[in-house]
């Protein structure tokens, strides 16, 4: 059974392709993008196999 970590952060909006690369690189995975809690800077969601 595959065990996951997650991780949330904030998204700027002239940078998210960017943010969303590196963390891939690391081996994340995108799972979802919502609206930040303040509606305006949206938040990713992200996980990866754990170590």
């Amino acid at each position: 059974m595959t065990k996951w970590e997650y991780a949330t952060l904030p998204l700027l909006i002239h940078a998210t392709k960017q943010i969303l690369d590196q963390w891939g690189d690391d081996g994340w995975e995108l799972v979802t993008v919502v609206p930040g809690p303040n509606g305006t800077s949206p938040v990713a969601y992200l996980k990866r196999p754990k170590q």
